[in-house]
Protein backbone atom coordinates (compact mmCIF):
# COMPACT_ATOMS: atom_id res chain seq x y z
CA UNK A 1 0.00 0.00 0.00
CA UNK A 2 1.43 3.72 -1.18
CA UNK A 3 2.27 6.12 2.29
CA UNK A 4 1.52 9.73 1.52
CA UNK A 5 4.14 11.93 3.27
CA UNK A 6 5.49 15.36 3.23
CA UNK A 7 7.48 15.57 0.32
CA UNK A 8 11.59 16.44 0.83
CA UNK A 9 14.43 17.69 -1.15
CA UNK A 10 15.59 13.94 -2.25
CA UNK A 11 11.95 13.65 -4.09
CA UNK A 12 12.62 16.83 -6.23
CA UNK A 13 13.59 14.83 -9.73
CA UNK A 14 10.92 12.34 -9.30
CA UNK A 15 8.36 14.18 -8.62
CA UNK A 16 9.63 16.11 -12.23
CA UNK A 17 9.80 12.98 -14.20
CA UNK A 18 6.52 12.47 -13.22
CA UNK A 19 4.93 15.78 -13.85
CA UNK A 20 6.78 15.99 -17.21
CA UNK A 21 5.22 12.61 -17.74
CA UNK A 22 1.94 13.48 -17.06
CA UNK A 23 2.16 16.96 -19.01
CA UNK A 24 2.82 14.83 -22.16
CA UNK A 25 0.07 12.26 -21.37
CA UNK A 26 -2.40 14.52 -20.66
CA UNK A 27 -2.21 17.47 -22.69
CA UNK A 28 -1.42 15.61 -25.98
CA UNK A 29 -3.39 17.19 -28.51
CA UNK A 30 -4.73 19.98 -26.34
CA UNK A 31 -1.15 21.58 -26.02
CA UNK A 32 1.48 22.01 -28.63
CA UNK A 33 4.05 18.77 -29.47
CA UNK A 34 6.66 21.38 -29.46
CA UNK A 35 5.79 22.74 -26.05
CA UNK A 36 5.33 19.07 -24.77
CA UNK A 37 8.11 17.61 -26.12
CA UNK A 38 10.11 20.31 -24.69
CA UNK A 39 9.41 19.78 -21.08
CA UNK A 40 12.48 19.36 -19.23
CA UNK A 41 12.67 17.47 -15.77
CA UNK A 42 15.48 19.05 -14.96
CA UNK A 43 14.06 22.72 -15.05
CA UNK A 44 10.94 20.98 -13.49
CA UNK A 45 13.19 19.60 -10.91
CA UNK A 46 14.54 23.38 -10.53
CA UNK A 47 10.92 24.85 -9.97
CA UNK A 48 9.82 21.58 -7.69
CA UNK A 49 13.17 21.79 -5.35
CA UNK A 50 12.65 25.76 -4.94
CA UNK A 51 8.54 24.80 -3.65
CA UNK A 52 9.80 22.54 -1.31
CA UNK A 53 12.43 24.20 0.11
CA UNK A 54 10.40 27.47 0.38
CA UNK A 55 7.14 25.83 1.52
CA UNK A 56 8.24 22.83 3.43
CA UNK A 57 5.16 20.51 4.30
CA UNK A 58 2.77 22.18 1.34
CA UNK A 59 3.62 19.40 -0.89
CA UNK A 60 2.96 15.99 -0.49
CA UNK A 61 4.42 12.48 -2.46
CA UNK A 62 2.77 9.48 -2.86
CA UNK A 63 5.17 6.60 -2.08
CA UNK A 64 5.07 2.68 -2.88
CA UNK A 65 6.43 0.32 -1.10
CA UNK A 66 9.53 0.10 -3.03
CA UNK A 67 10.49 3.66 -2.63
CA UNK A 68 9.18 4.89 -6.00
CA UNK A 69 7.38 8.10 -6.10
CA UNK A 70 4.13 7.74 -7.58
CA UNK A 71 2.33 10.83 -7.61
CA UNK A 72 2.63 14.02 -5.99
CA UNK A 73 0.37 17.26 -4.96
CA UNK A 74 1.38 20.60 -3.99
CA UNK A 75 -1.24 23.63 -1.63
CA UNK A 76 -1.23 26.51 0.14
CA UNK A 77 -3.26 29.77 0.77
CA UNK A 78 -4.93 30.53 -2.92
CA UNK A 79 -3.53 32.76 -5.18
CA UNK A 80 -6.81 34.41 -6.67
CA UNK A 81 -7.39 37.07 -4.35
CA UNK A 82 -11.20 37.37 -5.89
CA UNK A 83 -11.84 33.45 -4.65
CA UNK A 84 -13.83 33.16 -1.83
CA UNK A 85 -11.87 29.80 -1.20
CA UNK A 86 -9.01 30.01 1.43
CA UNK A 87 -6.44 27.52 0.03
CA UNK A 88 -5.82 26.32 -2.89
CA UNK A 89 -4.28 22.50 -4.16
CA UNK A 90 -1.52 24.11 -7.23
CA UNK A 91 -1.03 20.25 -8.52
CA UNK A 92 -2.09 17.12 -7.85
CA UNK A 93 -0.57 14.70 -11.02
CA UNK A 94 -0.07 11.02 -10.84
CA UNK A 95 2.07 8.73 -12.92
CA UNK A 96 0.22 7.49 -16.05
CA UNK A 97 0.45 3.99 -15.01
CA UNK A 98 -0.70 3.82 -11.67
CA UNK A 99 -3.56 6.12 -12.19
CA UNK A 100 -7.35 4.34 -11.12
CA UNK A 101 -5.44 3.11 -8.04
CA UNK A 102 -6.67 5.07 -5.28
CA UNK A 103 -3.17 7.48 -5.35
CA UNK A 104 -5.10 10.89 -5.91
CA UNK A 105 -7.70 10.13 -3.97
CA UNK A 106 -4.83 9.64 -0.83
CA UNK A 107 -2.48 12.85 -2.40
CA UNK A 108 -5.99 14.91 -2.56
CA UNK A 109 -6.79 13.83 1.18
CA UNK A 110 -3.16 14.42 2.29
CA UNK A 111 -3.23 18.01 0.65
CA UNK A 112 -6.89 18.98 2.65
CA UNK A 113 -5.31 17.90 6.00
CA UNK A 114 -2.57 20.19 5.30
CA UNK A 115 -4.29 22.93 4.70
CA UNK A 116 -7.43 22.47 7.35
CA UNK A 117 -4.14 22.39 9.74
CA UNK A 118 -3.04 25.39 8.66
CA UNK A 119 -6.49 26.76 9.04
CA UNK A 120 -7.66 26.71 5.61
CA UNK A 121 -10.95 25.40 6.04
CA UNK A 122 -11.87 25.92 2.03
CA UNK A 123 -10.12 24.90 -1.16
CA UNK A 124 -10.72 25.32 -4.76
CA UNK A 125 -8.43 23.07 -7.86
CA UNK A 126 -8.09 24.93 -11.33
CA UNK A 127 -7.93 22.09 -14.36
CA UNK A 128 -8.01 22.50 -17.75
CA UNK A 129 -11.48 21.98 -18.88
CA UNK A 130 -10.01 19.51 -21.94
CA UNK A 131 -8.32 17.38 -18.93
CA UNK A 132 -10.69 14.06 -18.92
CA UNK A 133 -9.51 13.82 -15.33
CA UNK A 134 -10.95 16.69 -14.32
CA UNK A 135 -14.17 14.28 -13.61
CA UNK A 136 -11.95 13.25 -10.60
CA UNK A 137 -12.96 16.18 -8.71
CA UNK A 138 -16.62 16.06 -8.79
CA UNK A 139 -16.76 12.43 -7.66
CA UNK A 140 -14.85 13.61 -4.69
CA UNK A 141 -17.23 16.25 -3.71
CA UNK A 142 -15.84 19.11 -5.59
CA UNK A 143 -18.27 21.32 -6.72
CA UNK A 144 -17.92 23.95 -10.25
CA UNK A 145 -17.05 27.16 -9.18
CA UNK A 146 -15.37 29.24 -11.59
CA UNK A 147 -13.99 29.56 -15.08
CA UNK A 148 -11.26 31.63 -16.91
CA UNK A 149 -9.12 31.58 -20.12
CA UNK A 150 -5.42 30.72 -19.52
CA UNK A 151 -2.54 31.32 -21.75
CA UNK A 152 -0.37 28.14 -21.40
CA UNK A 153 2.56 27.67 -23.93
CA UNK A 154 1.11 30.49 -26.10
CA UNK A 155 -2.20 29.02 -26.49
CA UNK A 156 -5.93 30.39 -24.77
CA UNK A 157 -7.42 27.22 -23.37
CA UNK A 158 -10.33 26.89 -20.59
CA UNK A 159 -9.72 26.12 -17.63
CA UNK A 160 -12.50 25.78 -14.80
CA UNK A 161 -12.08 25.70 -10.63
CA UNK A 162 -13.56 22.89 -8.26
CA UNK A 163 -13.89 24.06 -4.59
CA UNK A 164 -14.92 22.23 -1.63
CA UNK A 165 -16.30 24.91 1.19
CA UNK A 166 -15.82 22.48 4.17
CA UNK A 167 -12.51 20.34 3.93
CA UNK A 168 -12.65 18.96 7.41
CA UNK A 169 -16.15 17.36 6.29
CA UNK A 170 -14.50 15.90 3.46
CA UNK A 171 -11.69 14.52 5.45
CA UNK A 172 -14.48 12.98 8.07
CA UNK A 173 -16.39 11.82 5.17
CA UNK A 174 -13.54 9.73 4.07
CA UNK A 175 -11.69 8.68 7.54
CA UNK A 176 -15.99 7.11 8.05
CA UNK A 177 -15.86 5.03 4.69
CA UNK A 178 -12.10 3.70 5.66
CA UNK A 179 -10.18 5.90 2.83
CA UNK A 180 -7.71 7.51 5.49
CA UNK A 181 -3.84 9.31 4.64
CA UNK A 182 -1.48 8.24 6.36
CA UNK A 183 -0.22 10.99 8.80
CA UNK A 184 1.49 14.27 7.69
CA UNK A 185 4.03 15.86 9.71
Amino acid sequence: MNRVRPAIMTDAAAIARVDVECWQSTYAGVLSDQFLVGLSENDRKRVWSSFIGRYPGDMVVSVAPSGEIQGFGSCGRRRDGDSSFLGEVFTLYVATDHQGKGIGRALLLGLFTRLVRNSMGSASIWVLRDNPARFFYERLGGKLASHRKLQVAGVSVEAIAYGWRDLAAVLKTQARTGRQVDGES
